[in-house]
């Protein structure tokens, strides 16, 4: 084995657990939540999305996740962007369908950092009377 195959093999491992999945990137799903054919995920529970939830937004538990992703993204290839009420959630189901071999989860985290992010890239999303 060459020096070069030796030091990758030992680096991988190491570069690989500094990358955390469930992380929030906000800025990325904002981005991407701006193209067409991008999916909105509501990974609290139904009494939650049932109190108030974005926009176009699906509810699939967190818990749920695995379970029934394919009923509405059949294509592991298609972007997905999830949220809750703090992050975690969101976090813990973008691990779920990363496993699953789903290759464009983003964790965009609080439904109420999202809402705020959304209104302040689109203000006139945030005028519904009056403006």
């Amino acid at each position: 084995m060459s020096l070069k195959s030796r030091l990758a093999a030992l680096l991988l491992p190491l570069l690989a657990s500094t990358a955390q999945a469930g992380e929030i990137d906000q800025a990325t799903a904002l981005t991407q939540l701006a193209k067409p054919g991008t999916l909105l995920i509501d990974v609290r529970s139904a009494d939650e999305f049932a109190s108030g939830a974005l926009p176009g937004a699906h509810n699939i538990s967190h818990e749920q996740i695995a379970e029934q992703i394919s009923r509405v993204a059949p294509d592991k290839s298609a972007p997905i962007v999830l949220y809750c009420r703090s992050g975690r959630r969101s976090g813990l189901a973008q691990d779920a369908l990363q496993a699953l071999g789903y290759q464009q989860v983003i964790n965009a985290g609080s439904i109420d950092s999202l809402k705020a992010a959304q209104q302040a890239k689109s203000p006139e999303a945030a005028c519904t009377q009056n403006c």
